[in-house]
Order: structure tokens, then C-alpha cells, then sequence
């Protein structure tokens, strides 16, 4: 191990009972580093860092943390030897203020004779945020009813409070709107300058060649090699991920709107939520995809809870096929489906079975007479669309919390095509999944948009809304600023110049 090296793993192996999720797995990272770490889900990734982050001990294998042994028994032992992590689950405590949760399990440093001052507590977790440019925040308010950006702000002021010599960061870009990414990035090369280091898991291809200095690349539980991000190619990115070329289309190949435009499937008309949207008005038709992007606060999410009836309109209306909707029970049984940008808590139930989750919408269309609902019915959907939607588990019994990223999401997407469904709302659906998952859910949503399906696709990535959308929504501060067709002002920087 060089004077340069800040951690140094060798011949690292991890299994969970018979499946091996590291194989004598080689890695290191020298100081004042940013080193990529990227695989398709189920590759290993989650599970070496954990490893790292004092989450789960080694098999076998050696880490050295400055040239020292290191096997940290827990994340505060790990915390204390100034290595700490954001994950990609949410790790925050909803019924705790913000101030707490930026300090969870060391509150015991602004206490005396055994009370906690929260004034003490809430000024430092203040300067975490104010020291790395964190979006500001209300120190008293509940983590609970917060956005998932918002929280990953608390979970990364958390992160920093430690002083880390090491940051991982765990698939945090993707819960991130346009301008709090860059925030992101000013705090990493900020770090960077300090001579701290930083793994960074994506599964944006470009964004990690763009921000790191060295890839290191899983394939199936090993290291399937190491790229000099400067000369790194996405291509050969992702080669590497899979073993093989990635051929055929990613996003759509044509270059205008495609769809029915004589009559719309839902009409939106001055929607306004208070304090969260305002004066809403859109349309979208039999066989388009309509786009919604914006930065943070700008209401891009708000507008998908507010249509499907998870947000209480205080003007406006919605219609779906002239009917109008004002509760999530009229919209379901109106052919109307929401997938949620969150969704271990918004929409699965991770401690339910595979065909528990993928039967659930569809009840309502299996029960028979005397309204007997037939366990059978339901497990025979359930394994048809497992098998449709290539969903990898040990069978339908599985519990949801054993499956990885994208074959929640597979799950999670196929309970709604196994319906049929009118208009499909989706809230940043490839976030958190690998770049052959992201390709399957693109080449449904082509398919459902061939087949006259109406679709909302809300994203904070603008390569996907700009990739998949007829019509682009962009907004900001809470209002439509402008609808785009796809054609030549369909590019970033027309997007850019409206959202910020």
C-alpha cells in the first residue's frame, strides 16, 4: 500500500448463504480521489461498500484503511474511523425534526445531565449545510411528508457532519432535480480539493466518466476491469457491465411529435395545489408521452400526485376522458395508473410476496361471483407477468425486500400493464435501476405508446424526458413555463434556459 493510497481491499469475498455477492474482489482508492463503481443490479456493488461502511463483515479478504488494518464492526464504528456512506435506500427517521436526523446516534454530544439541546444541535447541523452549499432547510420540521431530495440532502449533511476522510455515495444522483446535482458536484470537487476521496455509484454511464477519475467496474460479483475515466468510453462502460456489446435503440429514434392529437385522453385545467403548484393547464393525447421536467420546487412531482388524486386541488380540474377525478380510488377504477418516485414506501410493499404485489391493483378485475377473490387467479397473473417481465427471483413466494432495484421496478411497473390501462403516470421510473433495466423500461413505454396508451413522464433526468417525450412540460417556481415539441428546440440548453 503507497503513501498515496487511502484504502486498499484485497481478495475480498462476501455470500449470502449459497449466492456469492463478492469474489475476491481488488480495489483501491488514493487520496484526493473521486472512483466510480458501477455493475448491473445484482452485481455486487451495494454489497463491497457495505462491507466499507461497516454495513456487513468479509468472508475472507483484507482492508486497509492509511495503511492500517480496518474491519469496522458497525457504520458508527466506520463513522469514528471517518468513513461514511449515503445509501440508496432512504435512511432517514420520518417521525424525527431534521436537526436529529442529521445527528442520529450522536446526539449524545449536545446533551448534558442527560437532555439534549436542541439549539446546540440544530446551529451545527446549520453549518454542515451552510460549510457544503446543502440547500437550506428547517432544522424543527419532520423528516415525515419530506421529498426524497430533501431527505437525501439530510442524509448527506449526516454524511459530512463526521468530518469523512472517505464519502460513499450510493445511487444519490438519481434522487436529484438538475440544480441540487450540481451542488452535488461543487461538493465533491470542493472535497476533492481537500485531499479527501469519494466512491461514487450511478448508473448514469456519462455522469460518472464526467465526475470520477477512475472507474471500477462489476460484473457478477468481480471486478470485470479498471478505466481511466478520461479516456473511458461509454460503450466500453458498459461492456464491460455486460460482457458484450450493447446493441439496438436506447431512446427514441425519431426526431417529432408522433401521436393522436384529435382528442385528449386527460385535460388538465388550472390545477392549482397550494403552495406547491399553480395554474396548471395541459393536455395529453391516445399514444403520447408527455414530458414533465424542472428543477427542485419547481412542482414536477407534485403535478403527478395531483392527477392520479394523491394531492387535494384548491382550484382547477382534471378530466380523463371527460370524467372528472378528484381521488386516487376514481382514477384507478378508471384505467388511470401511478408509479411513484419513491416506491419501497410510496407504492410496493416490501414485505409482501412477488404475486402479493403484482395482484394487488388487479383485484378488483379477478374477483368472481359473491365477491370471492381466487388465490389462484391471482398467482397465476402474478406468474404470467413475472415471466413477461423477465423479473429475476426464486419464484413468486419471494419476499419484495430480497429483489434488486430494477426488478422491484420491474414489479412495479408490470401490476399496471396487466391491466388496461388509459393513462400511465411515471414519476422518474428508471431511477435507481442499471442501464439494461433503464433500456427494458424504455422499450415498454414504446410499446404501450404504440399500443395508444396516454403517458406522463416525469423525470429529473433530462437525457430521459428528452429521450422519450413528444411534448416536453418544463417548469418553475410551481408553473408551466413553456410546453416543447420534440423537434429542434428539443435539446438541454432550451430546457436549461426556461428551468433555471
Amino acid at each position: 500500500m503507497t503513501g498515496d493510497t487511502v484504502l486498499e481491499i484485497r481478495a475480498l469475498s462476501k455470500s449470502f448463504g449459497p449466492t456469492p455477492a463478492n469474489r475476491l474482489i481488488d480495489f483501491s482508492l488514493a487520496r484526493g480521489e473521486i472512483h466510480g463503481l458501477i455493475g448491473e443490479n445484482g452485481s455486487g456493488k451495494s454489497t463491497l461498500i457495505s462491507q466499507v461502511a461497516g454495513l456487513y463483515s468479509p468472508d475472507s479478504g483484507t482492508m486497509w484503511l492509511n495503511g492500517e488494518p480496518y474491519a469496522p464492526r458497525s457504520p458508527l464504528d466506520a463513522n469514528e474511523k471517518r468513513v461514511s456512506m449515503v445509501m440508496q435506500e432512504l435512511g432517514v427517521v420520518s417521525s424525527l425534526p431534521v436537526g436529529v436526523n442529521v445527528f442520529l446516534g450522536r446526539t449524545r454530544a449536545f446533551s448534558k445531565f442527560g437532555i439534549v439541546s436542541l439549539k446546540s444541535l440544530n446551529r451545527a447541523a446549520q453549518e454542515q449545510f451552510e460549510k457544503w452549499d446543502l440547500p437550506r432547510a428547517d432544522f424543527h420540521a419532520l423528516a415525515e411528508g419530506m421529498t426524497v431530495e430533501s431527505r437525501k440532502m439530510i442524509e448527506l449533511a449526516r454524511a459530512m457532519s463526521v468530518d469523512p476522510e472517505i464519502l460513499i455515495l450510493d445511487e444519490i444522483t438519481q434522487s436529484l432535480s438538475y440544480n441540487n446535482r450540481n451542488i452535488l458536484y461543487g461538493l465533491l470537487e470542493k472535497f476533492k480539493s481537500m485531499g479527501r476521496s469519494a466512491i461514487v455509484i450511478t448508473h448514469d454511464v456519462e455522469e460518472l466518466i464526467s465526475i470520477t477519475d477512475r472507474i471500477t467496474v462489476l460484473r457478477d460479483g468481480a471486478v470485470a476491469g479498471v478505466l481511466q475515466s478520461a479516456s473511458a468510453t461509454a460503450d466500453e462502460v458498459k461492456r464491460l457491465m455486460v460482457g458484450r456489446e450493447i446493441s439496438g435503440e436506447y431512446y427514441r429514434s425519431d426526431t417529432s411529435p408522433s401521436f393522436d392529437g384529435t382528442k385528449p385522453v386527460l385535460s388538465v385545467r388550472s390545477m392549482t395545489v397550494d403552495g406547491k403548484v399553480e395554474d396548471i393547464s395541459f393536455d395529453v393525447h391516445q399514444g403520447e408521452i408527455l414530458g414533465f421536467c424542472g428543477i427542485s420546487d419547481s412542482g414536477i412531482h407534485t403535478v403527478g400526485r395531483a392527477v392520479y388524486g394523491l394531492e387535494k386541488l384548491s382550484s382547477g380540474h382534471v378530466l380523463l376522458e371527460g370524467r372528472q377525478l378528484s381521488s386516487p380510488t376514481q382514477a384507478l377504477r378508471s384505467n388511470m395508473a401511478y408509479v411513484p418516485k419513491d416506491r419501497d414506501n410510496d407504492a410496493l410493499m416490501m414485505s409482501a410476496s412477488v404475486w402479493e404485489n403484482f395482484s394487488l391493483p388487479s383485484i378488483s378485475e379477478l374477483t368472481g361471483k359473491a365477491f370471492f377473490v381466487s388465490p389462484f387467479r391471482l398467482r397465476a397473473l402474478a406468474q404470467k407477468m413475472t415471466e413477461k417481465m423477465s423479473v429475476k427471483c426464486r419464484d413468486i413466494s419471494q419476499a419484495m425486500t430480497d429483489l434488486s432495484g430494477g426488478n422491484k421496478q420491474k414489479v412495479n411497473l408490470g401490476r399496471w400493464l396487466a391491466k388496461d390501462i388509459k393513462l400511465l403516470i411515471l414519476d422518474c421510473p428508471t431511477r435507481g435501476v442499471d442501464v439494461g433495466v433503464k433500456a427494458y423500461i424504455y422499450s415498454l413505454m414504446k410499446e404501450a405508446k404504440a399500443a395508444g396508451m396516454a403517458i406522463i413522464l416525469i423525470s429529473d433526468e433530462l437525457t430521459e424526458v428528452l429521450g422519450m417525450s413528444d411534448r416536453l412540460c418544463v417548469m418553475k417556481d410551481r408553473a408551466l413555463k413553456a410546453i416543447i415539441p420534440r423537434g429542434d428546440e428539443f435539446t438541454e440548453h432550451s430546457l436549461i434556459k426556461v428551468m433555471v
